[in-house]
């Protein structure tokens, strides 16, 4: 089952960030995701959004998700996401 993973990004630290960025591509690129939006100027249809960055993910299964994000390789880069932004992520299966 597809899943899809969300990520809400308001970035406090840019150069702790970098230190995310500059390795999450040679990462990620070793995993079964694929990227179907980044966007740093989303449109706000409701409600309010205080970030500056959302990203979705997709998965062909948990399990694809699962092996790229409890990895040893993301979770060593996860720490500078983690440090230099507030960050509300979810995960959501699709529908069938």
């Amino acid at each position: 089952m597809i899943h899809y993973f969300v990520a809400q990004i308001k970035i406090h630290n840019h150069d702790e960030y970098e230190k995310y960025l500059d390795k999450f591509d040679d990462i990620f690129s070793r995993y079964k995701g694929e990227y179907l939006a980044i966007d740093e100027s989303p449109v706000l249809l409701e409600g309010e959004w205080n970030y500056t960055k959302s990203v979705l993910i997709k998965f062909n299964s948990k399990k694809d998700f699962e092996e790229w994000y409890y990895s040893d390789d993301y979770q060593k880069i996860l720490k500078h996401r983690l440090n230099a932004s507030k960050c509300d992520t979810i995960l959501l299966e699709g529908l069938e």
